[in-house]
């Protein structure tokens, strides 16, 4: 007997265990297939019902804001931020608060931003004091972050003296016309004053002519 005669139970064995095995995955296909479907639908059916991600409103610049600006509810918008990214101090009732500073499209709007006391916020060395100073044409060659030496000018007495010394300016609100109509003169300017200056701040602004020159230095 030849050597084919003798592989061919073996192969017939392998070729019988190979159908076999087909038959075996054939058998298994629908039932896995359906299985796949029904894993899949399952997942779908999760990711439809499963809750939005957690967000807090903020508000923020609906367009380019410039210093001094009186927000009203046109210059605002809410926008979602994840509860992480939110920032500290959000701004309280903005509406009809002046911006100590400018502020850009899409800028979230914090309390340190608007005219008050948060502008000393980490100084609290500092008091912010607003000081109306007579020639708004003046008060335009100022910069929020200037230092500035405040003068006290008695144009009856022909003297003057310093107020405050190296105070930050800290906002320039704008002049919206109404302190003209009220027959205020100049201009409004918040400053960052030590405590101890505040009250003769405050009163040379009532009884004299109040200006300023650059801090040397």
């Amino acid at each position: 007997m030849d050597s084919s005669s003798a592989d061919r139970p073996g192969r017939a064995r392998l070729g019988d265990g190979l159908r076999q095995a087909r038959r075996a995955v054939l058998r298994r296909r629908r039932p896995l297939a359906a299985l796949l479907v029904a894993v899949a639908v399952a997942a779908g059916l999760h990711a439809a019902t499963a809750p939005p991600p957690a967000t807090v409103e903020v508000p923020v610049a609906a367009h380019d804001l410039a210093a001094g600006t009186v927000l009203d509810g046109q210059d605002l918008v809410r926008v979602a931020f994840a509860p992480k990214s939110v920032p500290d101090d959000l701004a309280e009732d903005p509406v009809g608060r002046t911006l100590a500073g400018p502020l850009r499209r899409g800028e979230p709007l914090t309390a340190v931003r608007l005219v008050g006391p948060a502008l000393t916020d980490g100084r609290p060395d500092l008091v912010a004091t607003p000081v109306r100073l007579p020639d708004p044409g003046m008060v335009g060659l100022l910069s929020v972050g200037d230092r500035i030496d405040l003068v006290a000018a008695d144009p009856q007495a022909g003297d003057a003296e310093v107020v405050a010394r190296d105070v930050p300016v800290l906002a320039l609100p704008a002049d919206d016309g109404a302190a003209a109509a009220s027959g205020l003169p100049g201009r409004l300017v918040v400053v960052g004053a030590d405590p101890s200056e505040v009250g003769a701040l405050t009163a040379a602004a009532v009884r004299t002519v109040v200006t300023f020159t650059w801090t040397q230095g």
